[in-house]
């Protein structure tokens, strides 16, 4: 028991120094490294030369020329009206915005009318409208009573999708009739038509020369060219009264302005009705074969003069009708130099004197004509040359007139 006891004293003398050791205050006595364990800073022979990459840049844009481009609006030629007594009849062509993309005839209505016809040949659509009809508005002005169609073009989706690639169009169709007429059952005043007033309805002619479109269907809205490209021009005659009547171009005259007799000129048709381009330069001037008496087409490969700055060409023609019963001779004609000389009309000994360059006259003789002969007076237009009662009716039915075409820009093709 005794034992017990003195074992118990000095296990709590034993822990109560320990106590003692640990108060606050005393720092802990540190341990001594290891002379084994110790850490050195590691180095290295050469520099780390690596870093973290740049953030990627986008690539920087092109200067690419570039001009916008704005359509044009519906070409006037696309659309034509005739006025008649009780109707109006209108033609649109299918190819309504010139861009070479027909149209669905459904969606090209007059008023609320649609299409009462179609030329599939000329692709054209026919509207035949009473006046009253079809939405027409009526105005007055002072001398004319005036009929107002809207010609509405509203494209529908391409088929099963919900996309189009043509924008709506209204075109205005006017028809103007005049308001001061006699409706009395009284006759009009004079009732006899003066022998003067039928001698002048007689002697008038129109001469018209036009640029055409490719496959001849169409005028040429536009008047530019660039060399090489062929100038296609139209020539006709409105007779009216007259019997029937046969266009002729006797010359034709390239300047840099409008006067005909200027300086410097290029008569590319000469001697009566001889297409001489191709035969001076070889290249494919010529006319085309006549499908109509009163109608004459030929094409004109497009050039420019060497010197002048200026790009603009100005195109006169001295044009002649005559009636259709006066045969194709020296005098009347339309040749072309195609490895020899032929005739519009298959009239081909008519161009016999193309080669030579005798100029035909009037009595059947023959003068030589030297190159670098001045032009050629200019005529009045519309001119009619003096009868010859010698000779029989059908020579006296001949008109003459000049008709000038331009400017006519033509720009140079870069390569």
């Amino acid at each position: 028991m005794i034992i017990k006891l003195i074992a118990v004293c000095v296990v709590v003398l034993v822990s109560f120094g320990s106590f003692c050791d640990a108060r606050p205050g005393k720092p802990l006595p540190q341990k001594q490294p290891s002379q084994q364990f110790q850490q050195q800073l590691q180095t290295f022979d050469k520099e780390l030369t690596w870093k973290y990459p740049d953030d990627p840049q986008p690539d920087p844009k092109p200067n690419v020329p570039f001009e916008q481009r704005y359509p044009a609006t519906v070409p006037a030629a696309t659309v034509a009206v005739e006025c008649r007594e009780a109707i109006a009849h209108v033609e649109a062509k299918k190819d309504l915005f010139g861009i070479g993309q027909p149209i669905n005839p459904n969606d090209l209505i007059l008023g609320n009318c649609p299409p009462t016809g179609e030329d599939p040949v000329a692709q054209v659509l026919i509207y035949e409208v009473e006046l009253h009809k079809c939405g027409s508005q009526l105005t007055t002005t002072d001398d004319a009573l005036v009929y107002t169609y809207f010609l509405n073009y509203s494209p529908s989706n391409l088929g099963f999708t919900p996309i189009v690639r043509t924008t709506q169009a209204p075109v205005i169709v006017e028809c103007h009739y005049p308001r001061k007429h006699n409706v009395s059952s009284l006759p009009l005043e004079p009732l006899w038509v003066p022998f003067s007033a039928v001698k002048m309805a007689e002697e008038f002619l129109y001469f018209t020369m036009k640029l055409m479109t490719d496959d001849w269907l169409s005028e040429r809205p536009s008047y530019q060219y660039f060399l090489g490209d062929l100038i296609r021009i139209e020539v006709t005659v409105k007779q009216y009264f007259h019997v029937p009547l046969r266009v002729y171009v006797d010359r034709c005259v390239a300047t840099l302005s409008p006067d005909a007799t200027s300086s410097p000129n290029y008569a590319f048709l000469d001697n009566f009705g001889c297409l001489v381009d191709a035969r001076i330069t070889v290249c494919d001037s010529r006319f085309m074969a006549r499908t109509e008496e009163n109608k004459l087409q030929f094409q004109l490969e497009a050039f420019r003069f060497q010197n002048p700055d200026s790009g603009l060409i100005y195109i006169t023609c001295h044009m002649k009708a005559t009636s259709t019963a006066h045969p194709i001779d020296g005098q009347h004609r339309a040749c072309s130099y195609i490895g020899g000389w032929r005739e519009a009309s298959g009239v081909d000994p008519a161009c016999a004197s193309c080669e030579s360059g005798d100029v035909e006259s009037s009595d059947g003789g023959g003068g030589q004509q030297t190159p670098g002969d001045p032009i050629v007076p200019y005529y009045p237009p519309f001119s009619r040359k003096a009868r010859d009662v010698t000779k029989p009716e059908r020579m006296f039915l001949e008109w003459e007139g000049d008709v000038t075409l331009g400017p006519i820009p033509i720009m140079e093709k870069k390569l």
